[in-house]
Order: structure tokens, then C-alpha cells, then sequence
């Protein structure tokens, strides 16, 4: 019997508002998420896999939401994620939270950041197709998520590279921010509701993309 071939779906795993903001506004390093992560993440930050998936104490239960979280960084092998995002993060980033190599898109040169442990940041300067194909080597056949911000998101699903995507919905509207449907041809995918998950603080609802 032949080995099964295993082949890496390239995801996303977002919250969003009732009202489909991701972040707020004037995001920035001074302000991340644009202030909304409160808001949006509340039902990630009472877990304790979250915190301890990146390298923190934390949290007050190990839930059913906890294991959606843990199940989500375990099926991950790479990630891509743009400029904004990492600017945000570096500065507060623990060190080898992603335990894989993570691929940022940007128009700065700079050299690959190499971590303790097994995180290593490569600064991709040559478009979406560069990193995805770089990160399929490197994810080994597991997932590649794209960690974000929206645009970066957005760019994949214009492509119509995304397979698969799980969206939090928070009970809260933003009212004003960034959105994380923008701008996407409708023509692109069919979609599939694959699971719908209540929670006290979110709803989760996975969805599967077929291209047309």
C-alpha cells in the first residue's frame, strides 16, 4: 500500500466582530489591534492554552476553547503574516512563541531572525507566492496559517489560495476599524459551513473554500 501524501492546507484563524471588524482603528506598535483585542479575544484570553501556547501563565479554564486553541498551533507547521502585524508583535513577542518559521511579508530588506528554539522570522520580499512556497517546505506538510493582519489575509483569499478559515465571533460591534472581508471577489470560492460551535464568550464557525 502506498503512502498517503500529505498535503498542507493554507488557513486562517480570526476573531471578528458582530458588525466584521478584526481590528480597531490607528493600529499600530503604541496600539495594537487598534485597542479592540479586549473586545474581540476575550474568550481567548480566559483560556489557558492560549497563554500557554505563547510561552505565558495565564488564563482561568482549560475548556472546550482550549483545545479549539491547542488544536489549531498543533496543525500548524508555518506561518505567513504581514508588516504590520510583526511590527506590532515584536516588541512584545516572547521569544520562539511560534515555534516554526513564520514568513513576513514587507518591502524591508533585512536578514532572518533567528530565535532560541525552533522560531526563525524570514522577511519575504517578493509577494505572497514567494512565501507561500516557502513556507510549504517549511511546514512539512502541516498547515499554513495565515496569521494576519486583514490585508495579508485578504491578498490570500483574492489569490484564492485559502482552503479553510475559523472565525470567532465576538457579541460586540466595533462600529469602525478594519474589516476582514474588504474588497473579496465573491466569484472566487463556493463555501461550506463545515462546524458551528457555541460559546459563552464567542462563536466559532469553521468554513471550508472551493474554488469555482
Amino acid at each position: 500500500m502506498e503512502n498517503e501524501i500529505i498535503t498542507s492546507k493554507i488557513i486562517f484563524d480570526s476573531g471578528i466582530s458582530l458588525d466584521g471588524f478584526f481590528a480597531g482603528e490607528n493600529r499600530g506598535p503604541e496600539n495594537p489591534m487598534g485597542g479592540a483585542s479586549g473586545k474581540l479575544h476575550g474568550w481567548m484570553f480566559k483560556q489557558k492554552a492560549f497563554w500557554k501556547n505563547i510561552n505565558m501563565e495565564g488564563g482561568s479554564e482549560y475548556g472546550a476553547d482550549s483545545q479549539l486553541i491547542d488544536d489549531v498551533f498543533t496543525r500548524t507547521g508555518a506561518y505567513i503574516m504581514g508588516k504590520r502585524m510583526f511590527d506590532e508583535g515584536e516588541v512584545v513577542w516572547k521569544e520562539d512563541l511560534y515555534k516554526a518559521d513564520v514568513y513576513v511579508l514587507t518591502t524591508q530588506i533585512r536578514q532572518p531572525w533567528v530565535q532560541k528554539g525552533t522560531t526563525t522570522f524570514y522577511f519575504i520580499n517578493d509577494g505572497i507566492q514567494s512565501a507561500l512556497e516557502k513556507a510549504k517546505q517549511s511546514a512539512n506538510g502541516k498547515d499554513i496559517r495565515i496569521q494576519g493582519g486583514a490585508n495579508t489575509i485578504q491578498q490570500f483569499l483574492k489569490a484564492g489560495l485559502i482552503d479553510e478559515f475559523f472565525i470567532h465571533i465576538a457579541p460586540v460591534f466595533l462600529g469602525s476599524g478594519i474589516r476582514l472581508f474588504d474588497g473579496i471577489n465573491t466569484d472566487i470560492f463556493d463555501i461550506q459551513i463545515m462546524e458551528m460551535i457555541p460559546s459563552e464568550l464567542t462563536t466559532h464557525i469553521r468554513y471550508k473554500l472551493l474554488k469555482k
